[in-house]
């Protein structure tokens, strides 16, 4: 089975389990040939849902056997033992899970798609538990003080109950993983599973016939030389910038180079916004709002008109063919460039003009092409060619780059500086990174970061209060 028909598969299984159709969910988890970690994780907490606690110790087994770092599937098989009164096979179980939580009070499974919080005060009460039901009370009581110094506020009452049972050594209640909880598959490759109309239905943009809505194959009829037709969206056009992979069902997963509408911008600095026919969340500094639509309404000889397919506006500045409402292709007849301003167009990782007035320094043309593409004027440069051979930089007469505008026009090529081996740089933190992965550094929004190496296009390795570790790129300026 390849790996997009076992993601589909694996995604439907959750699905029935979210709709409580457990036995339905079971029987399509089952039926993948070769599933993994995560999945044989699902189909053990399905056994332990029916009570069918010898086929929960198998799938329990699997997934420790494809992934042995998983702590709570050492946690689940634990309290799997434990049902089947086999308390030191599940005594080693707890053990093996508070040594894969590496003296952290808890992991946060949320990042890889599960949501619930492993404590490792919960699974030291599981094991003084444990050691109770053998009769070993000094034993409980030893793990329960520990259990008191990697304990939350949320979780002291539990600790405290049991410690006043072991002291009048009288058992007390297993903490049990809520087993309706299931790894659900990345969020962002389920949303390129689904099937999408990249063409859409042919829609006539000019004709001589204002009723003509033909759109199949016909003789060359004669076309309208100057005013073009196009129509008007609902919300602003905004371009993404960063990838961003949805959490939740209510986020949209969106690529650099995407184009969607917002329709409504929160106080809370997220969007929602229309995407390939879906709508959903999206964090708004991901996006920049492109000035094409509003450009267009605010130029002269802009006259309403109306049809039955929606309204409509015509000019004579640019051709708009827009298709399903999400992709924009845009000509734009090339007007006039004020005489005061020199309009600058840039390939970057995506490609955006600025304006700039005319004859400008150095210094202006770098801190405005920064600011667009939110990185420090040292760490890009800047060529009049693809091959970076023609560079500009602070030594570069001006003139000899100004003497290359047609038109008032001129296209250069920006690229991000790479990092010499054992050069450190400065970066401030755009968001907040949690990550359950050790090798990963966590940060807040606003921390300074040193940049000690670029992995890849998307990863860098820095440093951060102490901490060392790799994190996404776009997550820094």
């Amino acid at each position: 089975m390849s790996f997009v028909d076992t993601l589909r598969q694996w995604d439907d299984g959750v699905t029935c389990a979210d709709k409580q159709d457990f036995s339905e969910a079971l029987r399509i988890l089952l039926a993948i040939p070769e599933p993994n970690s995560k999945i044989c994780f699902n189909i053990g907490c399905l056994h332990l849902l029916n009570q069918n606690l010898d086929d929960a110790e198998k799938a329990f087994d699997c997934s420790i056997r494809k992934d042995e770092h998983l702590a709570v599937a050492f946690f689940q098989r634990g309290i799997t033992f434990y049902k089947k009164m086999r308390y030191e096979e599940s005594i080693g179980d707890f053990q093996r899970a508070f040594k894969t939580l590496r003296g952290n009070n808890l992991i946060d499974y949320k990042a890889l798609g599960l949501r619930y919080i492993l404590y490792a005060c919960e699974v030291l009460h599981n094991m003084a538990l444990a050691e109770a039901q053998l009769g070993n009370w000094e034993k409980a009581e030893q793990n329960l003080r520990k259990a008191l110094d990697y304990k939350t506020e949320a979780k002291l009452s539990v600790i405290e109950k049991a410690q006043q049972a072991v002291l009048k050594e009288k058992l007390f209640k297993l903490v049990e993983f809520p087993s309706k909880m299931m790894f659900k598959p990345n969020k962002h490759y389920v949303a390129e599973l689904e099937k999408k109309d990249y063409l859409g239905k042919a829609k006539v943009v000019a004709s001589v016939n204002p009723q003509d809505d033909f759109s199949g194959f016909a003789p060359l009829q004669p076309q309208v030389t100057e005013i073009l037709i196009f129509r008007s969206l609902e919300g602003e056009p905004h371009t993404v910038l960063f990838e961003f992979v949805p959490e939740t069902c209510d986020e949209l997963a969106v690529k650099p180079g995407n184009m969607v509408f917002v329709l409504q911008k929160g106080a809370d600095n997220w969007a929602y916004v229309i995407f390939n026919g879906r709508t959903g969340l999206v964090p708004y500094n991901y996006l920049e709002r492109q000035e094409i639509s509003l450009a267009l309404k605010q130029k002269k000889g802009l006259v309403p008109t109306s049809r039955a397919d929606g309204t409509l506006r015509q000019t004579q500045q640019s051709v708009v063919l827009i298709i399903n409402a999400s992709l924009i292709i845009w000509f734009p007849f090339k007007s006039k460039v004020p005489d005061s301003l020199y309009i600058v167009k840039v390939h970057f990782t995506f490609t955006f003009a600025v304006s700039i007035p005319r004859e400008s320094s150095y210094e202006v043309l770098i801190r405005k092409i920064s600011k667009k593409v939110k990185l420090p004027s040292d760490n890009i440069s800047l060529s009049l060619d693809s091959s970076g051979q023609r560079a500009i930089d602070a030594n570069t007469d001006m003139e000899t780059v100004w003497s290359q505008v047609r038109a008032g026009r001129i296209t250069l090529w920006c690229n991000e500086k790479k990092q010499e081996e054992g050069e450190e740089t400065h970066r401030v933190a755009l968001h907040s990174y949690q990550s359950a992965n050790p090798e990963d550094l966590n940060f807040k929004e606003g921390d300074e970061i040193t940049v000690l190496a670029r992995i890849n296009q998307d990863w860098l390795e820095g440093r951060c209060n102490g901490s060392t570790g790799i994190f996404p790129a776009s997550f820094v300026k």
